[in-house]
C-alpha cells in the first residue's frame, strides 16, 4: 500500500512528465514561430580595398537555433545578420523554408575569408543553397546587401563569434 505522501509525489511526477513531454516536442518538432533574439557579436567584413563593413550578428550555436535561424522574422536590418559557426570546416547546405525575407548567404572558409556568396535567396523556397565545399561558418545577411556594399569572394571576415565553438564540440 502506498502512503498518501508517496502517492502525492507520484501524481506530481506524472504531471511534470506530462507537461515536459509536449514542451520538449515543441523544441524538436517543426518550427512554428520566430525564435527570440540570440546573443550577438560584432562582425567585420573587409575588402581588398581596405573598406570595412560592420554588422551585429546573432550567433546560432545550438542545433535548434540553427534549424530555426531567420524563420518567421518579417525584417532584417541592413547592419544585422545571423552566423552559424560549424565545429569543423564542412559542407554547408541552407534553405529558406519559412523565411519571409530575401537573404544573402555568405560562406566563410577556414581562412576566415568569404569563399562564396548566394545573393537574394528566395523567401520560402525549399531549394538547397550549398557552399559547394567545406566552410567554417555561414553568414546570413539582408538580401542584396553584399552587392550594395561590394562584398566579394576573398574579403576578410573577423568576429569573436568565429572563435566560439558550438556547445558539446
Amino acid at each position: 500500500m502506498m502512503s498518501f505522501k508517496a502517492g502525492r509525489w507520484l501524481v506530481l511526477a506524472a504531471c511534470v512528465a506530462t507537461v515536459s513531454v509536449p514542451a520538449m516536442a515543441a523544441e524538436t518538432g517543426e518550427p512554428t514561430h520566430a525564435q527570440p533574439v540570440l546573443p550577438t557579436a560584432p562582425l567585420t567584413i573587409t575588402g581588398a580595398n581596405g573598406v570595412a563593413h560592420v554588422f551585429t550578428v546573432e550567433k546560432a550555436m545550438t542545433p535548434r537555433e540553427q534549424q530555426v535561424g531567420e524563420m518567421f522574422r518579417p525584417t532584417l536590418a541592413a547592419d544585422s545578420g545571423m552566423i552559424f559557426v560549424w565545429p569543423f570546416p564542412r559542407q554547408s547546405d541552407m534553405w529558406m523554408e519559412n523565411t519571409l525575407v530575401p537573404l544573402d548567404i555568405v560562406f566563410i572558409g577556414a581562412d576566415n575569408r568569404v569563399s562564396s556568396i548566394v545573393e537574394n535567396a528566395v523567401p520560402l523556397s525549399l531549394a538547397r543553397i550549398s557552399s559547394h565545399g567545406p566552410v567554417r561558418a555561414t553568414l546570413e545577411l539582408q538580401g542584396g546587401i553584399t552587392e550594395k556594399l561590394g562584398i566579394v569572394v576573398g574579403d576578410r571576415v573577423e568576429s569573436t563569434a568565429l572563435a566560439t565553438q558550438p556547445p558539446g564540440k
